[in-house]
């Protein structure tokens, strides 16, 4: 498997993200490749890292001053052997081509384990939404897809919102490819209830990795009942992370931005949820100002450039990783381990370096790695599809239920995949293991494509 890796870090050495989410994968699936000779003569594994279509492409739009700015778009359509590709779009000055082809080699095994018909995809675009006008935002996305709706359609390749892009992007975003292309289909999901969108889906991916991580604690025949829970981001996947937790009565201490966090011993109850929604999504304020509401938290600022950070030492049961990529590196999982934590739900992609994977297993803690745990998300956008095809739309409690019933066959795959493969209760083999078999099985009937 080493030689896989080593191919992808000499034909792309730049792409960190992307060669650390191809090592994590090859590990996993060292024994399947073993016991199957054929995907080796088929050489599926040198086919399975090359995206089958990278787009890129220049975005120019004009500010409010009348300057003109230009960025840079993408879309990578990793693979379709299951379906339309699927996945999400990335607007934030991180973005390039590692970030994305990371997130659409994930989301290829995530999608797979759905047990929806949806291929892997990612895109986005080196633009950041802060600090912009609506207008501002408007035009870039109308700029943006001019280009981007040449390669996409409800058959071919179905975005949705990821960071930067929530439903004022989703619709600016449409607006623009029905005008293109003079027709209204789902080519997009993460729309407004009122034109298509689906019930549940703001809370998907937020609400899946609390279900993931309730299946998990269930296996000791345990609960979320009383679990403190600290959670970082203060976006919609933390927010909605939150808000189930409390409803199945965890107790959240912590959000988190880009500058620091809040540490609220008392818990975030409803109240203090409901005014963390209104400040990050309609002030679009920063979490410091949580402190100026609520005398009981403390803000501490992060330094990026510090060896750890100090959200994840503090004493718990329970972590969900919510922000972003490589956000609990090794001496971060020492921490958790130090505070007792016995379990990690990833609502982020690949928020946990590979060290700190390592220690979380070696030490027995309950991990759920993102492709499994924040499926979700992808999968209200599937069912969204599907109500967009079917012209239907279902209620919240029809939604909701759905959801719960994929997370707990996703569950289930996870475990059944690694007690076949002789790690038993390892959710990270399984998860890798169950989604490569379904797309490389799809590959192969489909011959050399």
């Amino acid at each position: 498997m080493s030689d896989i890796v080593q191919t992808v870090k000499n034909k792309d050495p730049h792409e960190n993200e992307f060669q650390q989410a191809v090592s994590e994968v090859m590990v996993s699936i060292k024994p399947v490749m073993d016991r199957n000779p054929e995907y080796r003569s088929a050489k599926i594994l040198e086919r399975l890292v090359e995206p089958e279509r990278v787009i890129m492409f220049r975005v120019p739009w004009m500010d409010d001053q009348g300057e003109v700015h230009v960025n840079r778009g993408f879309r990578i359509e990793m693979n379709s052997a299951i379906g339309p590709y699927k996945g999400g779009l990335r607007f934030h000055p991180s973005v390039n081509l590692s970030i994305l082809k990371f997130l659409a080699f994930e989301q290829v095994f995530k999608n797979a384990l759905t047990t929806l018909p949806m291929g892997g995809g990612k895109g986005g675009s080196d633009f950041d939404p802060k600090g912009k006008s609506d207008n501002e935002v408007m035009r870039f996305c109308q700029s943006f897809m001019c280009e981007l709706f040449r390669h996409i359609g409800p058959n071919t390749d179905v975005p949705a919102g990821d960071i930067g892009v929530g439903a004022r992007e989703i619709g600016y975003l449409f607006g623009m490819y029905k005008r293109l292309c003079n027709e209204f289909t789902g080519v997009l999901t993460g729309k407004s209830l009122n034109w298509g969108g689906s019930l549940i889906r703001p809370e998907a991916t937020g609400y899946g990795s609390v279900y993931f991580a309730a299946e998990m604690l269930a296996t000791q025949n345990d609960s979320l009942e009383g679990k403190v829970c600290l959670v970082s981001g203060s976006g919609n996947v933390a927010q909605f992370t939150a808000e189930k937790l409390l409803e199945l009565g965890g107790k959240v201490v912590t959000f988190s931005d880009s500058s620091g966090y809040i540490y609220d011993e008392e818990g975030i109850d409803k109240e203090k949820l409901a005014y963390v929604m209104r400040l990050k999504n309609v002030k679009r304020g920063r979490i410091k100002e949580y402190t100026d509401k609520f005398s009981s938290a403390v803000y501490s600022p992060v330094d990026a450039n510090a060896d750890s950070n100090p959200l994840w030492n503090h004493k718990a049961d329970c972590a969900f990783p919510s922000a972003t990529q490589n956000e609990i590196n090794g001496k971060d999982a020492q921490n958790l381990v130090n505070n007792k934590v016995k379990l990690v739900s990833e609502g982020a992609n690949m928020p946990t370096s590979p060290e700190g994977i390592d220690i979380f297993i070696e030490n027995d803690i309950l991990y759920g790695p993102g492709k499994a745990a924040n499926a979700g998300g992808v999968s209200v956008s599937g069912l969204e599809m599907t109500q967009n095809s079917m012209r239907l739309s279902w209620t919240r409690e029809e939604v909701d239920s759905r959801l719960k019933m994929i997370m707990n066959s996703i569950h289930k795959t996870c475990l059944e995949a690694a007690e076949q493969y002789d790690t038993p209760g390892n959710y990270m083999n399984g998860a890798n293991i169950a989604g490569f078999v379904k797309v490389v099985d799809a590959m192969l009937d489909q011959g050399v494509v």
